[in-house]
């Protein structure tokens, strides 16, 4: 396998263009793939301007990116697997009472299952992204570790949990030591199309964030016969609301209801088809538990092992205690209450170094 040979992952971004471009002038042998895996046509959303991932100016732009550098570009059609792997998960968490993270599983599943798959095809060692994350090798554990960036406002580990060993291995992330401003001031002496195109935040095939409107377009046959249930506040029935994956934990906007003052939902039980609603202050949680877990730097942890967790991507990695640990479970509890424990989001655990050491999907 050539291990000067790397494929760059183009969304079109800037991200994406200035690490391809960092990765070609150090000599490697560049080859830009954009991955298609969604269309508006099938997703809906459309913006005024389809400018975002996957839309065509997406495409132009990242191959502009290669042509004006000198290095070969292909769009590759992943938009089987970005369904059977990303959409169905998002779809099915929401009618289960929960709230997904696609990133999470669209980084594990496409931009790296997959795109290792093309890596091979292409005897390519490497395969590189635009991420804001570091990647290393300790010799004395065997095992390749992953790292906080050197941009905290930008780091993007959170999203990155569930990259195994064999994908960390054949991994470079170029912007790890990089912060934001500095990138774009690379992008400019590169003389990139990119170097001021914003950054998207939006998941990207709900571009509009309108999940409501996705859920109803994407499985109408099963949305127009979800069951109204029960609003439940403080023991007490207050009210019906139109269905469990219209909401999510922390919620507070489009409840329609009349407490005279503010509340949030704090639980969805999609067993009984209840929704709790709480005040602000009743939204703190001490305990998490999450599943499916990914161990990345270490390869265990053990109980009363002391790390610092996050519950989202804004989050900040707070002080905790691993309480129990299962083969594919662990149970942390934080020192001080986080707000709106979200069922379905990720939690990721690190060390105070910043090393990313394990990942899982929060279940209670």
């Amino acid at each position: 396998m050539n291990e000067k040979r790397v494929i760059v992952a183009m969304s079109g971004g800037v991200d994406s263009s200035v690490a391809a471009a960092l990765l070609f002038n150090r000599g490697y042998e560049v080859i830009g793939i954009t991955m298609k895996t969604w269309g508006f046509m099938e997703v809906g959303g459309a913006p005024k301007h389809e400018s975002g991932c996957c839309s065509l100016d997406a495409i132009f732009d990242a191959k502009n990116v290669a042509t004006n550098l000198g290095f070969p570009h292909y769009t590759v059609d992943f938009t089987n697997a970005f369904e059977d792997s990303v959409i169905e998960n998002f779809v099915d968490e929401y009618l289960h009472g929960r709230t997904p993270n696609p990133c999470v599983v669209c980084n594990r599943k496409i931009k790296w299952e997959e795109l290792l798959k093309k890596a091979n095809s292409l005897d390519a060692k490497y395969v590189a992204t635009g991420h804001y994350a570091v990647v290393d090798y300790n010799s004395s554990l065997n095992r390749y570790t992953l790292r906080h960036s050197k941009d905290n406002r930008k780091d993007q580990t959170y999203a990155l949990w569930g990259l195994t060993q064999e994908s960390l291995s054949r991994t470079l992330f170029p912007l790890g030591s990089l912060t934001k401003e500095k990138v774009r001031k690379l992008a400019m002496e590169f003389n990139l199309k990119t170097a001021s195109k914003p950054d998207s935040q939006e998941i990207c095939f709900v571009a509009d964030s309108n999940y409501e409107r996705f859920l109803r377009e994407r499985i109408p046959g099963v949305i127009d016969n979800i069951e109204q249930g029960d609003f439940v506040y403080h023991g007490e029935k207050v009210g019906k609301h139109k269905g469990i994956p219209f909401y999510t934990v922390g919620q507070r906007r489009g409840l329609d209801l009349a407490l005279g003052k503010p509340v949030y939902v704090k639980y969805i039980n999609p067993n009984t088809n209840t929704i709790e609603v709480a005040d602000k202050e009743e939204l703190g949680e001490n305990y998490v538990t999450a599943a499916d877990v990914n161990y990345v730097s270490k390869s265990s942890l053990k109980k009363g092992e002391i790390v610092f967790g996050k519950i989202r991507y804004s989050d900040r990695a707070s002080k905790a205690e691993v309480i129990e640990v299962g083969p594919s479970e662990i149970k942390i509890k934080f020192d001080e209450p986080k707000t709106a424990i979200t069922p379905g989001q990720s939690l990721v655990l690190y060390d105070e170094q910043g090393f990313v050491l394990a990942g899982g999907v929060i279940t209670k």
